[in-house]
């Protein structure tokens, strides 16, 4: 499966998650459920994957971690805030280049409609 018809299947997912809870949950719950969903859809995902930051020829352990990565190619970014901002966009592009991955979706489940709390992230350097 490529990256958009993976993306539009997580998005379902997310917009069935986002119907039965609503906004209001910590992105922790949020994450969780979209974990859940997506691989009782019989998909693979890894949850809070390790990304190493690459210095000057040296892999480097910092912390950073995808929320979630479905099917080693599509980046998911949980957020439950007031509404997403610059740096939001910035940390999903950032997990993009430093993957080598070509897209992310940066979903804030803190909408009321799910369909503005989500953003397609796109890697421009491939």
């Amino acid at each position: 499966m490529e990256e958009n018809e993976l993306a539009n299947k997580v998005i379902g997912l997310g917009l069935e998650i986002h119907k039965e809870l609503g906004p209001g949950l910590l992105e922790s719950a949020y994450k969780e459920c979209m974990y859940y969903k997506i691989r009782e859809s019989g998909l693979f995902v890894e949850k809070e994957k390790p990304m190493p930051l690459v210095f000057e020829g040296v892999k480097l352990d910092c912390g950073y971690r995808i929320d979630l990565l479905v099917e080693r190619k599509l980046v998911i970014e949980i957020k439950s805030v007031e509404a997403l901002n610059d740096i939001h966009l910035a940390q999903t592009l950032t997990y993009l280049k430093l993957g080598n991955y070509k897209l992310g979706l940066l979903i804030n489940f803190n909408v009321i409609l799910l369909k503005d709390g989500i953003k397609r992230v796109i890697n421009g350097t491939l």
